[in-house]
């Protein structure tokens, strides 16, 4: 038990320490255009590492979640709500997996 709160401590150290110091290293506002950039991406890229590998491995036919991926960057590249997005990749996983089956 004495392990955990050392741990617990060194882990509340390190994430203050993460937001801490680009608070109080940076104190004017950026100007450099490269790392404006690449700052502004950094969410989008974060969630597709995120999200991608999530997409083929919660269903267990490969073919599916093509499918559903399939769809879903269909569907987003024609600017379609997210609800309608979700909702139609769900359905083409489970066309997917019963065609299979059957």
């Amino acid at each position: 038990m004495n392990n955990f709160f050392l741990y617990l401590a060194v882990m509340a150290g390190v994430t203050y320490l993460i937001r801490m110091l680009p608070l109080v290293l940076m104190r004017r506002k950026l100007q450099n255009r490269f790392l404006l950039s690449f700052l502004y991406y950094i969410p989008y890229a974060v969630l597709s590492v995120m999200t991608i590998p999530a997409i083929f491995y919660a269903v267990g036919n490969w073919h599916a979640a093509v499918a559903g991926f399939a769809v879903a960057v269909i569907l987003a590249f024609f600017n379609r709500s997210l609800v309608k997005v979700a909702a139609f990749s769900c359905i083409a996983v489970l066309a997917v997996e019963l065609l299979e089956k059957f």
